[in-house]
């Protein structure tokens, strides 16, 4: 299959992992997309995948990735895996010579996400990661009041993300989202790449970025505090604070502006807020009922009309970097080249 060129309709899909997300967020968009088909489904407890395959009016139902993976009646592969498993799973998919979506982050650290990135590129195969906010109305809006420079230069963004331990953090049952051998940033891994992406979306690339992290509740082994300050190459300075040990759920981001200033959050579905010219306008613009719907419908774009999608492996790849850049793993901005 040569996948320099656009492919043709309908595309076949197989999805790898069938937990929670796929359910509403990710699934149903593979199916509600035109030119798309969900065509299979695996996960390693097969009466587990044969529930979800039925319930979803799926065809075919695997408890092993390979029947999936190296199916000649799939032609696409999608990993809602864990992202421990991520480079296993893609790495083959590569060997497989298929189109893939991986659920975000692309890899735990900076060097995994190298080495899928790189399997990909060399065969010049089409990599997307669920960076799904790049596709979203609600933050595209934002990105062209930044664009139109409603409130200015840009000049400095905070986030602010602070969540109180849930009930499963303080039982002490096991989570393999705070498990340090799969997510050493803990909540930090599986939430932060979301803002921190977008960031890179709207305000360009990183450029300089350094973290202080710890453990400040002793609830599991992944760090539970973390806060950053960086550079994007477009001069704009940026902090960071995330906290899961707090008293409330806080979510605001504050992009500040030469003539204004404009408020967002990444998660809560709140106006969008600009402040400028002594006035405040207010845009609410509601998110689809599966979130990842226009970032399933842009892989449509990207594999049958040859339009370039918002999140590839390149730019996931980056935002591997930054996180790796705030959890003190790897030293050398040099590394983006």
């Amino acid at each position: 299959m040569i996948h320099n060129q656009t492919m043709q309709a309908p595309i076949r899909w197989g999805m790898i992992g069938c937990g929670a997300v796929t359910e509403l967020k990710s699934g149903p968009a593979y199916q509600k997309t035109e030119g798309f088909r969900l065509a299979a489904v695996m996960r390693r407890n097969e009466e587990l995948a044969r529930d979800y395959a039925l319930r979803h009016q799926v065809e075919m139902y695997s408890s092993t990735a390979d029947r999936i993976i190296y199916n000649d009646a799939i032609d696409a592969v999608y990993i809602a895996t864990p992202p421990d498993r991520h480079k296993q799973y893609g790495l083959q998919v590569a060997e497989a010579g298929k189109p893939c979506c991986i659920e975000k982050p692309l890899a735990p650290c900076y060097e995994d996400s190298l080495d899928i990135y790189n399997a990909f590129k060399e065969k010049n195969l089409p990599l997307f990661v669920a960076y799904y906010r790049r596709s979203l109305p609600r933050f595209n809006k934002i990105k062209s009041l930044l664009d139109e420079e409603e409130i200015g230069r840009i000049r400095h963004v905070s986030w602010h993300l602070n969540r109180p331990a849930n009930p499963v953090d303080l039982s002490g049952e096991y989570n393999w989202r705070t498990d340090k051998k799969i997510a050493l940033g803990g909540y930090f891994d599986d939430l932060a790449c979301h803002g921190l992406d977008l960031f890179s979306y709207l305000l360009g690339d990183f450029e300089e970025v350094h973290g202080t992290r710890l453990n400040q509740q002793g609830l599991y082994s992944s760090l539970d505090a973390i806060s950053s300050c960086w550079k994007h190459t477009t001069g704009v300075t940026g902090i960071g604070n995330w906290n899961f040990g707090g008293h409330s759920k806080q979510d605001q981001v504050m992009i500040y502006g030469s003539e204004g200033e404009l408020s967002f959050s990444v998660f809560n579905e709140e106006p969008v807020c600009l402040h400028a010219s002594n006035q405040c306008r207010e845009f609410f613009i509601e998110n689809p009922e599966n979130i990842q719907l226009y970032h399933v419908q842009n892989m449509r774009e990207h594999l049958l009309n040859n339009k370039t999608h918002p999140s590839t492996g390149a730019t996931a790849l980056h935002t591997s970097w930054v996180m790796d850049r705030i959890l003190g793993r790897t030293s050398d901005p040099a590394q983006l080249n």
